[in-house]
């Protein structure tokens, strides 16, 4: 890839932040997610074409895809692998999560890579200690990074990178550690002067009540940094809503893979109870026609 169109790719999602009222995001972690990412499109009955606007390669959808448990085990080089995968196929943004980004040092130099491979934006999230999952919530014990530790991953970053238009975007884990509304707004604040260019707010309260909360504040408080939710667990919400509640980019983190998995189990389970594949292709399998035009490119 030419130095050019890895900036055009870099800088495509600060450009549709500015043009689109708020942007779609969708799950990708390998070639094919990647495929279905650029062709998946709905036309609304008003003649509206709905599109995701951007990428995002999950650390719990990379690891299962794997077979590994999501613990933040996997390398950086598998990961620069699977942007790498995603870059041949697709032109669209691609946010990654980098998890807690290690070490001031390691975060800037795994920022710096994805950069030079043609990532838009490096999300790394305020917890530390042995990784657990955030959907898990306060089950699993949830360590806090102290704030300005982390603040200075977000400050080095920014003075490393060489390119202004590739994103570092804060995940605060406070609402999923079992910590105020206030608290997680004072993080906000911490991780904004550092130079955070964007910040994720994250909670598995399916009515999203303390996500609304800390939303309308920050807007007040930041109204001009870009405020990023994940509905996984508040899936009941629409993306117009959410977008009314605050929301600038709204990221659908792990549907493709979850819905791989019934369909892949689905399919398993049929094959040995029916003896045959033939339920299976015609419930659960997208024609194999269908799969080769995908990638031929036809």
């Amino acid at each position: 890839m030419s130095e050019t169109a890895t900036n055009q790719r870099m800088g495509a999602l600060r450009r549709l932040l500015r043009e689109k009222p708020y942007l779609r995001v969708i799950e990708t972690v390998n070639g094919l997610e990647a495929l279905i990412a650029e062709r998946a499109a709905y036309e609304s009955p008003e003649g509206i074409c709905i599109a995701f606007d951007a990428l995002w390669l999950s650390g719990l959808c990379h690891a299962a895809f794997k077979g590994q448990p999501d613990t933040g085990q996997i390398g950086m080089a598998a990961k620069l692998e699977t942007v790498r995968e995603i870059r041949h196929i697709s032109h669209k943004p691609l946010l990654v999560d980098c998890d807690t980004g290690g070490t001031a040092a390691q975060f800037s130099e795994f920022a710096a890579a994805l950069a030079d491979c043609g990532a838009s934006a490096a999300v790394i999230e305020d917890k530390t200690g042995v990784k657990r999952n955030s959907l898990y919530g306060t089950e699993k014990t949830q360590l806090m990074e102290d704030a300005a530790v982390f603040a200075e991953k977000i400050r080095l970053a920014k003075e490393i990178l060489k390119d202004a238009d590739f994103m570092v975007i804060a995940r605060i884990e406070s609402l999923i550690a079992g910590e105020s509304v206030e608290e997680a707004l004072q993080r906000a604040a911490i991780y904004c002067k550092a130079g955070a260019d964007g910040i994720v707010i994250h909670s598995i309260r399916p009515d999203a009540a303390d996500v609304f909360a800390f939303a309308g504040a920050f807007r007040q408080q930041h109204p001009d940094v870009p405020l990023v939710m994940i509905p996984t667990a508040y899936s009941g919400f629409t993306a117009d809503v959410l977008h009314e509640k605050g929301a600038d980019i709204i990221i659908y983190a792990n549907h493709l893979m979850r819905s791989a998995h019934k369909a892949m189990l689905c399919t398993a389970q049929s094959i040995l109870r029916e003896g045959r594949a033939a339920e299976a292709d015609s419930r659960y399998c997208t024609d194999v026609k269908t799969i080769l035009s995908w990638i031929d490119g036809e």
